[in-house]
């Protein structure tokens, strides 16, 4: 198959952003990487009409949280223990590793929709009603994960809420 014109470059613009939103949504990076290659690879063949939409990375967004969906085969995190990692050779300057750490480990636990629906509310900012539609349910199902998914948040990572507090001002 030759390369509809604009793909490469569409691709080559916006593969980094669409490419950390999967890895927001699955926690994972191969796992990130499966379900990108999957929503481009359902994209390409439609791109012609997809293009001509006006917004093609929409498109491949809701591709993912689709293919997300439909993935029948579980997808997740496998952690280890703080005695198998091997010790850092520099140190670490980002300050916030650990809680980044913690915040992965947390998301773990959730369910797929779960994290669909707080990544379209906190990362893409979107209104409940725009992520109903995006998600193809209605309002009361995802006001229902979203209050769900906090809730599991906040019971399992509680020293989150403590290093969020500490930061405000």
């Amino acid at each position: 198959m030759t390369d509809p014109e604009g793909f490469h470059e569409f691709v080559a613009a916006r593969g980094l952003a669409l490419s950390r939103t999967a890895f927001l949504l699955t926690g994972d990076h191969h796992t990130a990487a499966d379900l990108l290659q999957e929503a481009l690879t359902r994209t390409v063949t439609h791109w012609r009409r997809i293009a001509a939409g006006g917004d093609p990375e929409a498109y491949v967004r809701t591709v993912m949280l689709n293919q997300l969906r439909t993935w029948r085969r579980p997808r997740r995190l496998t952690f280890f223990s703080a005695a198998e990692v091997p010790e850092p050779v520099a140190a670490d300057g980002s300050g916030d590793s650990d809680r980044r750490v913690m915040l992965a480990r947390a998301l773990a636990v959730l369910s797929p929709r779960q994290r669909a629906v707080l990544y379209l509310r906190f990362y893409e900012d979107l209104p409940q009603e725009q992520i109903a539609t995006r998600l193809n349910c209605s309002l009361g199902t995802v006001k229902r994960h979203l209050h769900d998914a906090l809730a599991r948040l906040r019971k399992v990572a509680p020293e989150l809420l403590e290093t969020s507090k500490e930061a405000r001002p």
